[in-house]
């Protein structure tokens, strides 16, 4: 069995405990982490946008690039050994949803946390990118809450019954 677990930060720890009690100890997993594009690419383009473009050893893009990767490698560690058992860790760097989806391609389950609102059921407790996860994974998805899930009482009313026409 092939289990892609996604690594996020704030989220992973109950991504891998779902991982440890919802899949065999044979299971071979993999830890993804995605750097997404958008951060150092922000910081690239402020800067070169305020002080032009001919200062490249001070633009802040690289060095957040550089924070990114070190803090995906530090969060996948702590995610193995959180698992404690075997594992493969992934780095993925570019536009986080995709590189999700397609990690999962060959997988037989992919494990990913809510990451939208925790106080309520309901679709606002996805964000976009794991709303775009949860649409497009090609195998089946185990979601799970970063922590309690909410009450049922959480749950919005039903709309009102439409008219009866005689």
């Amino acid at each position: 069995m092939a289990v892609v677990v996604w690594i996020v930060e704030g989220t992973w720890p109950a991504c891998v405990d779902a991982a440890r009690t919802h899949t065999p100890a044979s299971a071979d997993v993999v830890l993804l982490h995605v750097t997404g594009y958008d951060a150092p690419a922000a910081a690239h383009g402020a800067y070169a946008g305020l002080l032009g473009r001919g200062h490249r050893d001070r633009d802040p893009g690289t060095g957040i690039q550089t924070v990114a990767a070190e803090s995906g490698h530090a969060l996948l560690r702590a995610a193995a050994e959180r698992l404690g058992r075997p594992s493969t860790g992934r780095e993925a760097t570019g536009r986080v949803e995709r590189e999700v989806v397609a990690a999962a391609d060959s997988a037989d389950l992919l494990i990913v946390a809510r990451d939208g609102h925790r106080d309520r059921l309901g679709p606002k407790s996805l964000g976009p990118a794991t709303r775009f996860v949860v649409d497009h994974a090609p195998c089946p998805v185990l979601l799970v809450w970063p922590g309690t899930a909410p009450d049922l009482t959480t749950i919005p009313p039903p709309p009102p019954a439409p008219p009866h026409h005689h």
